[in-house]
């Protein structure tokens, strides 16, 4: 995800603490949140994948 995405979020979070969002920004901050928590977890599953385990001898 692009940093200015994510910068985005953050200055939604930060507008919605000053004021109610409009429609609009609902909406936009709902998109983003989503776009982000799928990377997070793709980013999550392919560090996973990339674990082996070794059990103790």
């Amino acid at each position: 995800m692009e940093q200015s995405r994510i910068d985005r979020i953050s200055e939604l979070s930060r507008i919605a603490r000053e004021r109610v969002l409009t429609e609009e920004e609902l909406k936009e901050r709902a998109e983003l949140r989503a776009e982000y928590i799928a990377a997070v977890k793709k980013n999550l599953e392919g560090q996973l994948e990339g674990l082996r385990y070794t059990p103790k001898k």
